[in-house]
């Protein structure tokens, strides 16, 4: 007995979709602020700009179309990678 699974929907938060549909009556663009970082990107997020929170600060992330399916947390890292340091002492061989 095949048992048929339904995909479930992408989550986005209701506060950014409000935000963008009122966004979408304007004819001038601006920056969204939020802290959803698990809010899924659709298509009409596509040509805005939301600025996605990383623990310190909102990183603007302009949305295009190659980026639906991901999560807005993606592409706001929340690490800083410095650089190894680089050990001179020759004397431990």
């Amino acid at each position: 007995m095949p048992t048929s699974r339904k995909k479930k929907n992408a989550f986005v938060a209701k506060h950014l979709v409000k935000k963008i549909h009122k966004i979408n009556t304007k004819t001038e663009k601006e920056i969204i602020k939020t802290w959803s970082r698990a809010s899924t990107i659709v298509p009409i997020m596509i040509g805005h700009t939301i600025a996605v929170h990383n623990g310190k600060e909102h990183l603007p992330i302009y949305i295009n179309k190659h980026m639906i399916g991901h999560k807005l947390g993606e592409f706001a890292p929340t690490r800083n990678f410095r650089e190894h340091t680089k050990n001179d002492d020759t004397s431990r061989r």
